[in-house]
């Protein structure tokens, strides 16, 4: 809830341009990323390191896992030298992909943090130690892809974009990394689509919008004020409107006649 609020106050209190469509694109953002927490499962019970190295192991994440990377390397390598500087997804792309391993990283040094305080040996586990150093890595890089795109863009346009897309990639890897979509009824697949559909829209509208000049005080005419209907008149009308027209008597045409 912090960057979509975030990005309407610096509109006010910072002075930084956010039109009407833009406001509305937050809102719609907002609530798509709500929609989708909420028929979001429940995370599947992991307690051990064991068990989250088994998970990690799974075939479907290890190709998904690769997938992130290849996008990676391919936006910061190819695409970010070259438009990274006019087109704000790239770095906020970045950021976003980036962010389903540091996620990831985080709930399992949760696990082990918590088996360092019942006593098992969580320092001699190998997992342990790539999990802190992906966790320093994906942060690191998502500060300074963040801070590159908060140079250039929008503040009250790159929090926005940045909260929706990183909402999604870590739901997604969520899902896919615990198998959530498992235990996952119709009502709930339903609703997330429905979700990520209204996070798409509202980003299209804080996006594709963001130069135009919409306020409430600018709407067009035709919707604040009725315009008067045209009258269509037939030609009888127009007959008698010419038959009464009111012609001053000097502009009428004189005739003399001349007696003899």
């Amino acid at each position: 809830f912090f960057c979509p609020c975030s990005a309407i106050l610096s509109s006010y209190l910072l002075g930084e341009r956010l039109n009407l469509l833009g406001k509305l694109g937050c809102l719609l953002s907002l609530v798509g990323s709500t929609v989708m927490v909420i028929h979001a499962p429940e995370d599947e019970e992991v307690t051990t390191l064991e068990e989250m190295t088994s998970k990690l192991k799974e075939p479907g994440f290890l190709a998904y896992a690769a997938i992130l990377l290849a996008l990676c390397f391919l936006l910061i390598f190819y695409l970010a030298p070259r438009y990274g500087q006019s087109n704000i997804l790239v770095y906020l792309t970045i950021c976003s992909v980036i962010g389903a391993f540091s996620v990831s990283s985080v709930k399992g040094l949760g696990i082990a943090i918590k088996g360092f305080f019942a006593g098992q040996p969580v320092l001699q586990h190998p997992l342990t130690w790539i999990l802190v150093i992906t966790l320093v890595a994906s942060i690191t890089t998502q500060i300074n892809y963040l801070n590159k795109a908060l140079d250039i863009f929008n503040t009250s346009l790159v929090f926005p974009i940045y909260y929706v897309l990183f909402t999604t990639i870590v739901i997604t890897t969520s899902i896919i990394l615990f198998k959530e979509w498992v235990t996952m009824t119709v009502v709930d697949i339903i609703g997330t689509v429905c979700g990520f559909l209204t996070i798409i829209l509202g980003v299209f509208l804080l996006h594709a919008f963001k130069d135009m000049d919409v306020s409430l005080g600018n709407l067009p005419q035709v919707l604040q004020n009725e315009q008067p209907v045209p009258v269509t008149r037939d030609d009888k009308n127009i007959l008698i409107e010419v038959d009464n027209s009111s012609i001053a008597p000097e502009d009428k045409p004189k005739v003399f006649m001349l007696y003899t």
